[in-house]
């Protein structure tokens, strides 16, 4: 009888959770319902599998609405419907159609329109719904002919008064307008509420044959779906057998070209992999990723291969990653076990200039038919939520402000305001939006149309409806295909050095870049600034406790830098053993045999397994569960609560002390969704290593290209400091010897046009290949002739040094710039004889560096000129620089400080702060500014302060923890009158680099009690 039910996937409409629609049609007895969400399908797979539990016979089908007017209700009677259904949906969000008043005839479906279209020429498998406030209408002769078509139709959109309230605000939301401005076409209606059978029923007991008609339309869907068969595209080649053959072949060749001959290891390794790979039907999932990797290395790309697929010799040997697995002892059950049926992950990276070709090869190569993205799901957060209810309820954007800005505790209390913080609580977490899963992508066996309608975003590829957990539920398996600025770092840089230097640096050569001397003294004191994934202050400061000098220790620090090692404790009880390798002892010899290589500390992914399967004694099948838990697969709690369980009751029958096993599995818990496999952190070490072998050698090519690729943990001027560091000679965009990115001409650094703030992106390239094809800008008059721009433009390519090129001083252009434009009409199309223009003669006007400094801090966020301590008021530059901090353990120190960065940190005594500065020399410095300092001094953006503190050298490391601090004033801008508001506003555009950390603090070392020693135990306690 529920024909017509809505969960909250109706997008800013619905308001009943899947789970909570389908507990109360148990608690009322209901037999059958149908969920039809409005244009969306992505419900239907949970829907189908709580029904089931709940012993209720689902039907599924979609609701079709066009602006908000109700078309159709369409209801699958079988699969082929359900696929009909996402086919129709699909067709008009890819060609961006209208759907049109009346249903195309389908073959397994049936539709369902509202009483108001009046259509007479019913099809057979069309219906009329009827709602129970419409019944008192069908006396109307005009109705008499249609009984036998019509149907009961009891909508469920809410559940009660105040869900329904939560729908109109949601609606309101939905159309950015005040909530007393909705229609009551906007709306659905109260009564759209889950009532009783027996309610429903005696509304039409008057019309027998419209309850006869509903329940031969329910008799007729039969919708069933397979979940356990295998979605993705099943053979590469012809089948199962010519797959394996292929696959066989290709990594015994690689096997040969790695290992050559007689490499026993790699050979019983790969049998193995291979035996597993062809017993899991897995053999054309290794393919498709061959061949994309295949393409990409004929189209000279670069990619990284990562995820658990990198612990595969077999992913080694066809070149998918470049890990080694018998050099770092990678655990082949993390990879691949006959316990998992799912395929390892592929995690493949190309740079974010490349990954829409990959793309378009993956959807070409497959066909558009059976490739899409994984869908996701965005939420209501809560406190933007907050915000947009304050809107729809008229509230100004002072109060807005307030109540987002605020703690609850510190709002004006009103009614308003508590309906606010009600339907607030309400919606966080509520589906807000579909989106797209950044780089998962589905390729199907089938039409993909037959599991999923799809949406079409700007971009142009497919997206399905539902997202990555329900892909894998009902048996897909995506391709993770990523971009990251890293890879475009490496080879813009390698492109730079073959043509500043004329060296081919075959960087993917991995032998050239991994543990190289060099490289490692330069790991070891944190010189990694621009390079992948090790330039952060944390990891620079974590490379530097550890003295990281090899490969396998920064394989290591990759790992544990994440949050689940660091919030078990597990991070500073690595540094310390790892420093003090002989005053620590294992928790238990099962420690030492499996983790001798981390101390006994649990590091990777992997680590937790090994435990979980040789301390607490799990099944393999547990230990997947664990995996799919580290890496934030694995939806239900009642499944890792049933691990506890085992885990707890296997390790009282191995009569391990309680007490220790309680501190192993909270270690273990600590590790969920935030760690790595051990896999996954050898190859970002390949890469990062890649990037530092690079900037070693050839440091202006290397920090030119992470320049060009728009950074990576720091803003562009950290970048250009380092180039000036090391020995590049830094010049401010120009009209001639810049492009659009920054140039790189022997030592000189031309900063790119792209980096001018307030000038628009195509009149910076029209600069440029004007001068390609012209030649280069002889004046500023042969300028304003072949380039149509605006006088406020031009000024401020004078005022950044643009045309210093051209012989002429900043003054004496400004003053020609508006002589030329106002005087004479410019025609910019170019000829063979440009009528010339009058050349004026200026007196000289001296200008200072300081003026030109201010120029560069309003239009590039900083100065090139001269150093920002060059602009300060004082003259004092701090008592001692970075380079002596290692000596002035627990002494005060006064320094001067460039601010770079500052991490925030919660912590149970409110919020903490770690500081990256630069001294006066140019070297960074970190510090650590805790609640209580915070509170008195706290910081006031970017700029150059004064800093006292106490400095900590931990492990090699210096810190300075701050006791007072002070942002120091900048002389005025000589741009303006000394009394002239202005003259102090330039230096507020100082920019600096914060990252705020959103989650509850961690737990302090006390707290934790982290033993470095066996507990000793109290037998009561076992």
């Amino acid at each position: 009888m529920y024909l017509n039910c809505h969960s909250f996937y109706s997008l800013r409409y619905g308001t009943i959770p899947l789970d909570q629609l389908i507990s109360i049609a148990q608690q009322q007895q209901i037999t059958t319902i149908a969920l039809t969400d409005i244009n969306a399908s992505n419900g239907v797979y949970d829907f189908i599998q709580e029904c089931t539990k709940a012993n209720i016979k689902p039907i599924v089908g979609i609701e079709f609405r066009q602006d908000n007017h109700l078309r159709y209700i369409a209801l699958a009677q079988n699969k082929m419907g359900m696929e009909e259904i996402n086919q129709w949906l699909t067709y008009h969000n890819e060609t961006h159609t209208p759907i049109p008043d009346r249903a195309p005839k389908f073959e397994n479906t049936i539709v369902i329109y509202p009483l108001s279209t009046n259509y007479t020429n019913l099809e057979k498998w069309e219906y009329i719904g009827v709602t129970r406030k419409q019944v008192p209408l069908l006396y109307q002769s005009k109705y008499h002919h249609l009984k036998h078509k019509m149907v009961v139709l009891q909508t469920v959109n809410h559940l009660n008064e105040q869900e329904y309230q939560l729908h109109r605000i949601l609606r309101a939301i939905d159309q950015n307008i005040l909530l007393s401005k909705l229609n009551d076409t906007d709306c659905a209606t109260i009564d759209d509420v889950f009532i009783s059978e027996e309610q429903l029923l005696q509304s039409f007991n008057a019309y027998p044959e419209i309850i006869t008609n509903t329940m031969t339309l329910i008799t007729q869907c039969n919708y069933n779906f397979d979940f356990k068969k295998p979605k993705n595209k099943q053979f590469f080649t012809q089948n199962k057998k010519t797959d394996y053959h292929l696959l066989k072949k290709l990594a015994s060749e690689g096997m040969l070209r790695i290992y050559g001959k007689n490499h026993l290891a790699a050979q019983e390794r790969l049998a193995k992999e291979l035996k597993v790979i062809d017993e899991l039907n897995f053999s054309g999932y290794f393919l498709i990723t061959w061949d994309i990797i295949q393409h990409s290395n004929n189209q000279g790309f670069m990619h990284i291969g990562r995820g658990s697929g990198a612990n595969s010799i077999v992913g080694y040997c066809l070149g998918i990653t470049n890990v080694c697995p018998l050099e770092l002892d990678l655990y082949f059950e993390r990879f691949l076990n006959k316990n998992r049926n799912s395929p390892p992950d592929f995690d493949i990276d190309w740079s974010w200039k490349d990954r829409d070709t990959i793309l378009k090869y993956i959807f070409d190569r497959y066909g558009k038919e059976y490739v899409a993205f994984c869908g996701a799901m965005s939420t209501f957060k809560y406190r933007s939520i907050i915000r947009e209810i304050g809107k729809v309820y008229g509230l100004p954007k002072e109060e807005l402000d307030n109540l987002t800005n605020n703690f609850p505790e510190r709002h004006n209390i009103d009614t308003i305001v508590q309906n606010i913080h009600l339907f607030g609580q309400m919606l966080e977490g509520f589906p807000n939006q579909r989106t797209m899963h950044p780089c998962g992508v589905l390729i199907s066996e089938d039409p993909i149309t037959n599991y999923t309608a799809l949406d079409y975003p700007p971009k142009g590829f497919a997206v399905t409806q539902f997202d990555m957990h329900v892909a894998e539920d009902i048996g897909f398996d995506k391709f993770d295909i990523l971009s990251q600025r890293g890879i475009g770092h490496i080879e813009e840089a390698v492109e730079l050095i073959q043509k500043n230097q004329h060296i081919n640096v075959n960087i993917r050569d991995i032998i050239i870049s991994k543990d190289e001397i060099e490289c490692n003294n330069q790991l070891q004191i944190g010189n990694t600034i621009g390079c992948f994934y090790i330039e952060s202050p944390a990891m620079r400061g974590l490379l530097r406790r550890l003295k990281c000098n090899n490969y396998k220790i920064l394989v290591a620090a990759s790992s544990i830098i994440r949050p689940g090692v660091a919030q078990s404790g597990m991070m500073q009880e690595y540094i310390y053993r790892h420093n003090n390798q002989k005053n620590f002892e294992y928790f238990h010899s099962v420690f030492e045999e499996q983790l001798h290589e981390t101390y006994g500390i649990m590091v990777y992914q992997e680590d937790v397994i090994k435990i979980a399967l040789h301390y607490g004694g799990l099944p393999a099948t547990d230990g997947d569960i664990l995996r799919r838990a580290m890496s934030g697969k694995t939806r239900s709690k009642t499944i890792l609560h049933a691990v506890r369980e085992r885990f707890f009751q296997s390790c009282k029958k191995q009569g391990h002390p309680l007490q220790l096993s309680e501190e192993i599995y909270r270690q273990i818990e600590s590790f969920a969704g935030y760690s790595f496999c051990k896999a996954h952190s050898a190859s970002y070490a390949i890469e990062s290593y890649q990037s530092l072998y690079l900037k070693t050698y050839y440091p202006l090519e290397f920090i030119t290209a992470v320049i060009n690729n728009q950074g990576g943990f720091y803003r562009t001027e950290v970048y250009i400091h380092e180039a000036k560091m090391t020995g590049a000679i830094v010049h401010t965009p120009c009209i001639n010897n810049s492009n659009f990115e920054t140039t790189l001409i022997d030592k000189n650094l031309y900063l790119g046009l792209m980096l001018i703030q307030g000038i628009n992106t195509e009149l910076l390239h029209t600069i440029v290949q004007n001068r390609y094809e012209y030649g280069p800008y002889l004046s500023i008059a042969d300028f304003i002739q072949r380039i149509s721009i605006g006088l406020e433009s031009l000024q401020n390519l004078i005022f950044i040094g643009a045309f210093t090129c051209t012989g002429k001083q900043k003054n004496e252009l400004l003053i020609q710039a508006r002589l030329i434009l106002l005087k004479y009409k410019v025609d910019n199309t170019p000829t063979l004889l440009q009528e010339p223009i009058q050349e004026y003669t200026f007196p000289l006007l001296e200008r200072s560096i300081f003026e030109d400094a201010f120029d560069e801090i309003e239009l590039l966020g900083f100065c090139v000129s001269c150093s920002p301590f060059d602009l300060l008021k004082t003259t004092f530059r701090g008592d001692i620089m970075v380079t002596d901090l290692v000596n002035h353990h627990k002494k005060t120190v006064r320094m001067l400080g460039y601010l770079i960065a500052q991490k925030h940190v919660p912590t149970t005594r409110g919020s903490m702060y770690f500081g990256t500065w630069i001294d006066y020399a140019g070297n960074y410095f970190d510090t650590i500014h805790f609640p209580e300092s915070l509170k008195d001094y706290p910081f006031l953006g970017g700029g150059c302060y004064l800093l006292l503190g106490i400095v900590e050298v931990e492990y090699h490391f210096p810190t300075v923890q701050i006791i007072k601090m002070a942002k120091l004033p900048f002389i005025s801008d000589p741009r303006y009158h000394y009394k002239d508001e202005n003259s102090q506003k330039t230096n507020q555009n100082i920019k600096v680099d914060i990252s705020m950390t959103n989650r509850l603090p961690y737990p302090k070392a006390s707290e934790i009690n982290l033993p470095r020693h066996r507990i000793k135990f109290n037998p009561s306690n076992s």
